[in-house]
């Protein structure tokens, strides 16, 4: 392990909790996509369904209403 994962490993451990789980989450997606093939959970599932039924549907938004978002929240 590197000294500088060391180093932010040993602060972390005085995050609050629930930074903690964030960290380590973000650690364990690394680590998937380090290992190889991801297992999508029930919510995944669900999430990706929900798509492809509004695709199927054509429920998306325009280009032109996604440039319209954009301008109206980006900073200048």
């Amino acid at each position: 392990m590197s000294n500088k994962l060391r180093a932010l490993l040993e602060r972390a451990e005085h995050w609050p909790e629930e930074a903690q789980e964030e960290a380590a989450a973000s650690l364990q997606a690394i680590e998937e996509e380090l290992v190889g093939l991801y297992e999508l959970s029930p919510a995944d599932r669900a999430a990706l369904d929900r798509s492809e039924e509004d695709v199927r549907l054509g429920n998306f938004a325009s280009e032109e209403r996604v440039n319209e978002v954009l301008r109206r929240h980006r900073h200048p």
